[in-house]
């Protein structure tokens, strides 16, 4: 098969001769010359017969699926090969990058965007021209363009937020989670976006990481429960593709699992850290949900920064390609994390070359660079010319790579459609939203010993005190990965209701409701106050941002508490990532109800609260009575939390 490594070799000696015809053996130079020339012709038309105009199996949907990646696999250079598996950032993804490098994906970081508040057109626009730089190509091969879409489209303005998935586990509801993976997926690809890096599978072990809240439950199996967003985002598979990679069209999208694997058991709950665990342990508490995504037909699986028992998991053979690949059978690809390949040594990018070969010898098939992508395909380039990553080993990641691209249907769909752009922050969406933030309420205590219960609060409910620093703070309530990586605190980072606002549009019209953030003693002694609702919790975070060794509840929070609740029936709203310290405060607390990471849609607290649904959830995580005890899961010997897992008070709604 012709290449184009071969055609320019061709091209290049063809030059060559030209120039020897003013030599002094004229006659046989032109004998050469005209020879050549047409030697050069020939192969010239076989290679349009095979990569031009002509029948192109790979460019063919009615062919067999190996059979396109076979043929379009054979017609790669090497170089081409590299660019498929660069994934680099928008800020730096070019057109001519793109076209020159044959880049073969895009990502947005947390926060990465073409324009502030950027709408769901310009969004589209920005990836129609990187991917039109890539079918400019001499292959064509579309790029795969990703996002991180962890509680909804995150990085986009005015896009629905959902709760974070540690609510998303108190619903028990994997109906829902695939309810919600299908709104998601239809408000990412309103931006032309056809590829997530959702959703989070880790089984959190410890509260104190600061990837806590992206956890379903400290159980594996309300994980496993969970997975049941993979076919939401992409698709229901038909028995037929059932372990394979799948996306059902246009309005799916592919998924991705991580962070394979045991990210949520890092010792002391350190983020990036070490996870101490036996094999037997690995395969009882963090590989299952990895089992269901397989089953599940995700399409790619990332691989987590942590290390198992001392050993990278970026650099890890044994369970990246002879568990993950040849046991589990996976036959997506595997990428890398953000720079996960530089973190390999210690400092991290200390040595990259000896990273990229102990990375990819590993299994790793598509590695998000993100920033120093010339480095990356030198480097890689340099370890193949000299055989110390075989060939084979770029095929087996080029062939992953390609068989995801071909069943999603991107060679025949690449661009954006633009009959989705409505779809963005939709009013069916929200109103799903609203529905997960209702579902995932855990009521924890409804009056104090002895007395009647307090909630459902009545909606003539004479004059409420609403106090706190996150009832009417938007961010605070969406927590990380919300327009920013860190998240944003105040109410101008995107389209959303605010616990207040729910509760003022839901209380009668005879109520009357005071809001103040940090109310004095006297003002609430004085105010006459027939109920109040107290809401606070942690600022936005994530990952090692959000590390975190007391657990206590943020200043002034406490003092809010002991201030209001010391002069009023009140109910403490816990908005947080996971449990926190709450002990010193529950005799004092009349109600205590942990509402998570709501998201954009506050109303759905207030739905609760004054009864028009019942409270349901059960919470997905053990409520230590302090952090000494941690880590302390369901099941572990000495275990004696504030509140069990699988704990909630339920309500009936009160019509």
């Amino acid at each position: 098969m012709i290449t184009h490594d071969h055609f320019s070799l061709l091209k290049k000696s063809s030059y060559f001769y030209l120039k020897k015809e003013r030599s002094s053996l004229v006659a046989m130079g032109h004998i050469w010359r005209c020879a050549h020339l047409l030697l050069y012709c020939c192969l010239l038309l076989s290679t349009v017969g095979v990569q031009g105009s002509g029948y192109l199996k790979y460019k063919d949907p009615k062919q067999p699926l190996n059979t396109r990646i076979d043929d379009l696999l054979s017609r790669m250079s090497l170089a081409e090969k590299i660019g498929q598996m660069s994934q680099i950032e928008r800020s730096v993804a070019t057109p001519d990058v793109i076209k020159n490098d044959y880049i073969g994906s895009v990502l947005s970081g947390g926060g990465s965007v073409p324009a502030p508040q950027a709408t769901a057109q310009e969004w589209a626009s920005m990836v129609t021209e990187m991917q039109k730089a890539a079918l400019s190509t001499p292959l064509g091969i579309p790029i795969i363009y990703g996002i991180d879409a962890v509680h909804g489209h995150g990085n986009v303005y005015k896009a629905t937020i959902f709760p974070h998935n540690v609510g998303l586990g108190a619903t028990r509801d994997p109906e829902l989670a695939k309810k919600i993976g299908s709104a998601v997926a239809l408000e990412v690809r309103a931006t032309g976006i056809p590829y997530i890096f959702a959703p989070c599978v880790a089984v959190c072990r410890d509260p104190r990481w600061g990837r806590c809240y992206e956890s379903f439950s400290e159980d594996p199996k309300v994980v496993q429960m969970m997975t049941q967003i993979i076919p939401g985002f992409q698709g229901e598979a038909p028995p037929s593709s059932r372990g394979r990679p799948y996306v059902a069209g246009t309005r799916n999208v592919a998924a991705c699992a991580k962070h394979y694997v045991g990210d949520g058991g890092t010792n002391k709950g350190i983020n990036e850290n070490n996870t101490i665990i036996d094999f037997h342990g690995l395969l009882k508490i963090h590989m299952p949900p990895y089992y269901n995504a397989v089953i599940n037909s995700v399409s790619t699986i990332m691989v987590s920064y942590t290390s198992w028992n001392g050993v990278k998991m970026h650099a890890n053979h044994f369970l990246v390609t002879d568990f993950l690949k040849n046991k589990l059978k996976f036959r997506g690809f595997v990428i890398s994390d953000w720079q996960g390949l530089d973190r390999i040594t210690s400092p991290a990018g200390s040595d990259y070359h000896l990273s990229i070969k102990l990375g990819v010898l590993a299994g790793i098939d598509m590695i998000m660079i993100p920033f120093n992508y010339t480095d990356f395909i030198g480097n890689l380039t340099s370890l193949v010319h000299d055989n110390t990553i075989p060939m084979s080993r770029i095929d087996d990641a080029v062939r992953r790579i390609l068989r995801v691209k071909f069943t999603m249907g991107l060679f025949e769909n690449p661009l954006p459609d633009p009959s989705l752009a409505g779809e963005l922050g939709k009013q069916e969406h929200r109103d799903l939203a609203r529905e997960a933030v209702r579902k995932s309420l855990v009521l924890l205590k409804n009056g104090k010993y002895g007395e009647k219960p307090v909630l459902p609060l009545p909606k003539k409910c004479g004059k409420i005190l609403v106090a706190g620093s996150h009832a009417d703070n938007l961010g605070n309530q969406c927590g990380g990965w919300t327009i920013t990586w860190q998240g944003l605190q105040g109410n101008n980072l995107t389209a959303g209701t605010t616990i207040l606002e729910g509760i003022k549009s839901t209380v009668d019209g005879s109520a009357q409701v005071v809001y103040s953030e940090e109310p004095s003693p006297d003002f609430v002694q004085k105010g006459v106050f027939n109920y109040a609702i107290v809401v606070v919790g942690e600022p936005p975070y994530s990952e090692t941002q959000g590390d975190n060794l007391n657990l206590t509840i943020p200043a002034p929070g406490p003092s809010v508490i002991e201030t209001v609740c010391s002069n009023v029936k009140c109910i403490v709203v816990l908005i947080s990532g996971r449990p926190l310290v709450i002990e010193p405060y529950i005799n004092k607390i009349d109600a205590f109800v942990a509402a998570w990471l709501p998201g954009t849609e506050g109303k759905g607290v207030a739905d609760v609260l004054f009864g028009d649904y019942g409270f349901t959830g059960k919470l997905s995580r053990t409520w230590f009575k302090s952090v000494d005890q941690l880590p302390m899961n369901v099941g572990d010997p000495h275990y004696d939390p504030l509140f069990p897992f699988g704990f909630g008070l339920e309500t009936h709604p009160s019509y």
